[in-house]
């Protein structure tokens, strides 16, 4: 299990335990587009199972941990507070037998909270550094240099592009570590730790990665061992699901109910690498959540 360098804050945010009612109608809930969940689980963390195959109720508390701006401004996101995105999630919690603390020695998690969008790398073709270049080279040509110096000038133009290449790469690293892609996506900053998944790189691979580099509406939770954390001061993850919508077309105070109902199945169960569903405009109905079983680690 990994703390994403982005969404790493201290977890002495204010806990919160609030009074569940719903934050939106359902008349009200409406996306569109890719909406992806990526869901892991600590070997430590196992729910009991009871007689009639459900789960056995367990305690939570709510942590703000924070939101994360993206590149853009986004009106729609600017309506909505930790409370509000504390409501959403209450109602998929409650179906799988979450249930918000009676007090502090019955907390069995503490749910860290962290929402927003996420940066954009810059379109290489419209770049400074990419004008530059192709400038460059245009001046060459024209002033019909000799090979010495044709290579001086290109070299020197190349290097702002490096860089700037560096930095997309990074941003794209960053972004697929923040909404669970990392596990299938393989970008220029992972490739060499990625060797194993070189098959997956053409067409499949350029769809995730089209989607890890537009602007994204993202959802974080991030489940410690709340009794641990008080007791001994440690950081004990157990579970963290990370899921995403297209920021395009999207409000996110309707898109939220959708992408959080969706990615519910996996509160507290592992997915198994990374899921995609595309979700039409309107609502989107879902039947009782159901058991998957004791959790166990992937082996990757």
């Amino acid at each position: 299990m990994r703390l994403d360098p982005r969404i790493s804050g201290a977890l002495a945010f204010a806990i919160a335990t609030v009074q569940f009612t719903p934050a939106l109608s359902r008349a009200e809930e409406g996306a569109e587009g890719i909406t992806a969940v990526s869901s892991r689980v600590s070997k430590d963390y196992v729910r009991v199972m009871l007689p009639d195959g459900s789960f056995q109720a367990e305690e939570y508390a709510f942590g703000e941990g924070g939101r994360l701006d993206g590149s853009f401004r986004d009106a729609s996101i600017d309506k909505l507070k930790f409370l509000d995105i504390a409501r959403v999630m209450a109602g998929p919690l409650a179906a799988l037998h979450y249930r918000p603390a009676r007090g502090l020695d019955t907390e069995k998690l503490l749910i860290m909270v962290y929402w927003g969008t996420t940066i954009v790398p810059s379109t290489f073709s419209n770049s400074y550094a990419s004008q530059n270049y192709q400038d460059t080279m245009r001046s060459i040509g024209d002033a019909h240099l000799d090979v010495q110096r044709s290579y001086m000038l290109a070299a020197a133009a190349e290097i702002p592009l490096e860089m700037e290449s560096s930095q997309r790469n990074q941003v794209d690293l960053r972004n697929s570590l923040l909404l669970g892609y990392d596990s299938d996506v393989v970008t220029a900053a992972n490739y060499g730790a990625n060797v194993g998944q070189i098959g997956v790189v053409g067409a499949h691979n350029d769809e995730l990665l089209a989607e890890v580099e537009d602007a994204r509406y993202f959802v974080v939770l991030l489940a410690y061992d709340f009794q641990v954390f008080r007791k001994e001061n440690k950081h004990k993850l157990l579970w963290e699901t990370r899921f995403s919508i297209d920021e395009a077309h999207n409000d996110f105070a309707k898109a939220l109910p959708v992408m959080a109902q969706y990615a519910s199945k996996y509160f507290g169960q592992d997915s198994h690498g990374l899921l995609r569903t595309k979700v039409p405009e309107g609502k989107v109905l879902m039947g009782e959540p159901k058991s998957l079983g004791q959790v166990e680690m992937p082996v990757k």
